[in-house]
């Protein structure tokens, strides 16, 4: 058995695909559109990891998503937990749970997906604004 992709349902593929290859720092691999079925299917992934995907589906007809809790979360090891949550920061992304340990942070996608952001290795020091800063919203 090989892990493949996890899918995850977006309402607007242009502003997923700019917070999760623009913002986040994913890569597109592939796309298909089927035209009878009324979706596209965008594959990504974190560059140097193409094994492990994210497949977005964006059906073309309206629906409510919801707020995506049932799916759980993906995860993500990053070099630099603090310079990935400033420039999410700098982006416009709410970093929901900030890093206040050093190790661990989330954010959510444009359609609410939770994401975990872990620091590669051991934790880094605690350090200022994120060692005070509290939760926003839910994760």
């Amino acid at each position: 058995m090989k892990y493949l992709h996890t899918m995850v349902r977006v309402n607007d593929l242009d502003a997923s695909l700019d917070f999760y290859c623009n913002k986040l720092g994913l890569v597109e691999l592939g796309r298909h559109d089927n035209e009878g079925g009324r979706f596209t299917l965008v594959f990504l992934a974190a560059p140097g990891d193409e094994e492990a995907q994210v497949e977005l589906t964006h059906n073309w007809d309206a629906e409510d998503l919801g707020e995506g809790r049932n799916f759980g979360h993906l995860a993500y090891a990053v070099d630099d937990i603090y310079a990935t949550c400033q420039k999410l920061m700098d982006g416009g992304v709410t970093i929901s749970r900030p890093p206040r340990d050093g190790r661990m942070a989330f954010i959510r996608s444009p359609d609410n997906v939770s994401i975990e952001l872990l620091q590669r290795g051991d934790a880094l020091p605690a350090q200022a604004p994120w060692q005070d800063m509290e939760n926003t919203g839910i994760w």
